[in-house]
């Protein structure tokens, strides 16, 4: 039976996250070139960089760089480079810096120990930083900061950690202070040891100690003290002792900053240049260094579904399997590649597992490990590890799996609903049945690309978190599964909610000859603020995040094998809709009278006057439509301040706030969705092609009256 070939200890699962062109591919391609996946990288040309293993990922059908990537790591200084045993395993999720695929970085961050986060040393903390950020203070994952591109014009090192200071946490850190900026940037001083680090070779592979340099002591002494100030605030002992004199010594300080990293307490930042190849490999030092092992990590916990009650599962391979599938991935060779992490046991290729979230058993095929352009397959995974299964049909990204002796089911991902559709139709009689089979693929892959069907007109609709996500998703339609197609112009995902309370009854009662239909329930609406649960609050309240169903029935007026269905009746006329046939969202139904015939009552009967019910009650409770506001920040040169901030205010924009970045300014605003459509064209004619804007979901809110007038008229 096969062991396990790496300690557990020595093993880091990690992320690498950032803002869209923060450097963070280039990041993630010399990671792959140091920790030696890679034998060389590929020519980097300006703004576009290309990586040899990019083509044969083309050419097998799998996005590498979005998927778990194991490496292996020996720590600078290590003399015996090829001795495993002195080695790190990392296992390593890239993921997409674009605010469209956030679904990535969400769930991403559910199965890390750590993360990476990459700024650009220009723009220092940019919107989707902050959501990055954000994912991962929900998720509780400790981080290590990289401040990247040094070496462009308008670096700033110290702006860059002054702006990670002032929005996203004042518990960072500076390691390292730069050696020049800009075109001069030459290397990296290590706070903690007091050592300067120079990167040559052709590749920047050999990392040369040197002294550091007279102009720059008295700095480095300065950040020096404010760094070992900072790590003995963590532990009363060594503050005592710090206080009246004593200088702690390295290994004092590099355990208690570990212990301070792993419980979210400091988050050290690095800086360098991945592009001119400075500072990498110094990053990777201080994954191992302060990042947690899958040991350091508080174990998972879940609930038994048999009992109701909640379960602890540690990182240990004695304890029963259990593991969360966290990302589906369509490979044309093999088939679907579902990605899990095994929180504790392990389990071997050929053996069946069992489906928590389903119910279903199934059997586990084979099992593979992806090293950069290679796919290693393995007999066993083992607690702690990251791993691709093949041949799962019915297992989907959120599901648990686990031993079913032992059954466990880990919390499900939440993922954003999607803001945006598009009508789309296949060319030709031969695309249509493909086209099927490619959405259904496409949106097991990616839980934000929604496929439904427009009960009136019939047509295919898809919707998604944005235009570019939705462009993305048809280009690969027609590439990798050879489906032509058209599309509609882009649609916004509008909702519609009530604003009182009110009560309604429905009685649905048919008489035809023989059996009859007899359904009458009285319901109770009132307005709920949105929370973000999935589970019963009490044994007769399931709520979800925009939905609650109360059921207060006394005394079996209405019998309880009648109740699913009166509750399926308002989840239906909820997707209907009443002002403008919108899904409805934040309502609090409570089913609290009704009544029954012995002979001809049945759940459709019950389930249809629980729906007109529904309806009478929605119509009197003060219906509107609520639509998505965007977050949205615009980087423009200072001239064309006025010319941005009038077209954001006739786009119905509220302007939250503006702040230099460098020589350009940043616009902050709330806009709605509706208002943005095509704004990168206006954008350019309006800034002579030199502004660039990001935009983001923030909140629904309800749509003014006259708005809401013109977008009902176009429904009819």
């Amino acid at each position: 039976m096969p062991t396990r070939d790496y300690p557990l200890e020595k093993v880091r699962n990690f992320g690498i996250i950032a803002h869209i062109d923060a450097g963070k591919t280039t990041t993630s391609e010399r990671v792959l070139f140091y920790t030696g996946s890679q034998h060389k990288i590929g020519e980097v040309h300006e703004g576009e960089t290309t990586t040899d293993w990019m083509e044969q990922e083309r050419e097998r059908g799998i996005t590498i760089t979005a998927a778990a990537i194991t490496c292996f790591w020996s720590k600078t200084g290590e003399t015996d480079k090829k001795d495993i045993s002195k080695k790190y395993r990392f296992n390593i999720i890239d993921t997409p810096g674009h605010i469209d695929f956030t679904a990535e970085v969400k769930r991403s961050m559910r199965v890390l120990d750590g993360a990476v986060v990459v700024f650009d040393g220009v723009a220092g903390v940019e919107p989707q930083s902050e959501t990055n950020w954000r994912y991962a203070d929900e998720a509780q994952v400790p981080r290590i900061c990289f401040i990247n591109k040094l070496d462009r014009m308008g670096a700033s090192f110290e702006k860059s950690y002054a702006s990670i200071l002032d929005r996203l946490s004042k518990n960072a850190v500076r390691m390292q202070m730069p050696i020049g900026a800009e075109e001069k940037f030459e290397g990296v001083i290590d706070l903690l040891s007091m050592k300067a680090y120079k990167f040559e070779g052709r590749m920047g592979e050999d990392v040369v100690e040197t002294k550091i340099s007279e102009s720059y002591k008295n700095d480095a002494a300065a950040y020096r003290a404010e760094l070992v100030e900072k790590i003995v605030e963590q532990d009363d002992r060594l503050l005592q002792d710090y206080l009246e004199g004593k200088e702690p010594t390295m290994d004092q300080l590099k355990t208690t900053l570990r212990k301070a990293v792993i419980d979210n307490k400091i988050f050290p930042v690095y800086t360098g240049s991945a592009l001119k190849n400075k500072g990498v490999q110094l990053v990777l030092d201080a994954v191992v260094d302060y990042l947690p092992s899958p040991l350091e990590i508080p174990p998972v916990k879940g609930i038994n579904p048999k009992t109701g009650e909640e379960v602890v599962r540690h990182a240990s391979d004695e304890e029963p399997f259990c593991a969360l599938a966290f990302k589906l991935q369509a490979d044309p060779f093999v088939g679907q590649l579902t990605f899990f992490r095994v929180y504790s046991g392990t389990i071997e290729a050929g053996s069946y597992l069992y489906n928590s979230t389903t119910g279903q058993k199934e059997r586990l095929g084979r099992i593979v490990r992806l090293q950069a352009n290679q796919r290693e397959e393995v007999k066993k995974v083992y607690a702690g590890e990251i791993a691709a299964a093949v041949g799962l049909k019915d297992t989907k990204t959120s599901h648990t799996l686990c031993d079913e002796n032992s059954p466990i089911v880990l919390e499900q991902i939440k993922f954003p609903e999607p803001v945006i559709s598009l009508r789309i139709e296949p060319r030709t009689k031969a695309d249509q049945e493909k086209m099927g089979i490619a959405l259904k693929k496409l949106s097991d892959e990616d839980p934000t690309f929604k496929v439904t069907t427009d009960p009136e007109t019939l047509e295919t609709l898809i919707s998604g978190m944005g235009e570019l996500h939705l462009e993305i998703l048809v280009d690969r339609m027609k590439r990798e599964f050879g489906v032509e197609a058209d599309v509609g112009k882009p649609q916004v995902a509008y909702r519609e909610t009530i604003q009182k309370e009110t009560e309604a009854e429905g009685k649905y009662i048919k008489q035809t000859g023989g059996r009859g239909q007899y359904g009458h329930v009285r319901l109770r609406l009132k307005p709920l603020a949105p929370v973000v649960e999935g589970k019963k609050i009490s044994k007769n309240t399931t709520r979800e995040e925009h939905f609650e169903f109360v059921n207060s029935i006394k005394g079996g007026v209405v019998p309880q094998e009648y109740i699913p269905a009166v509750e399926k009746g308002v989840r239906e006329a909820m997707e209907r809709g009443i002002v403008a046939g919108f899904k409805m969202v934040d309502i609090s139904c409570e089913l609290y009278d009704g009544s029954y015939h012995d002979v001809d009552s049945s759940e459709i009967a019950f389930k249809i006057a629980a729906s007109m019910g529904f309806q009478d009650a929605a119509k009197n409770a003060r219906p509107v439509l609520l639509e998505p506001i965007m977050k949205v920040e615009v980087v423009v040169p200072e001239k064309f301040m006025g010319d941005i901030t009038g077209s954001l205010n006739s786009k119905r924009g509220q302007i939250e706030g503006m702040e230099e970045r460098g020589l350009a300014r940043a616009v902050k605003a709330k806009v709605p969705l509706a208002e943005m459509f095509g704004y990168t064209t206006a954008l350019r004619s309006m800034t002579e092609g030199r502004a660039s804007f990001t935009m983001e979901f923030d909140h629904y809110e309800v749509v003014p009256p006259n708005v809401a007038q013109t977008i009902i008229a176009a429904r009819k």
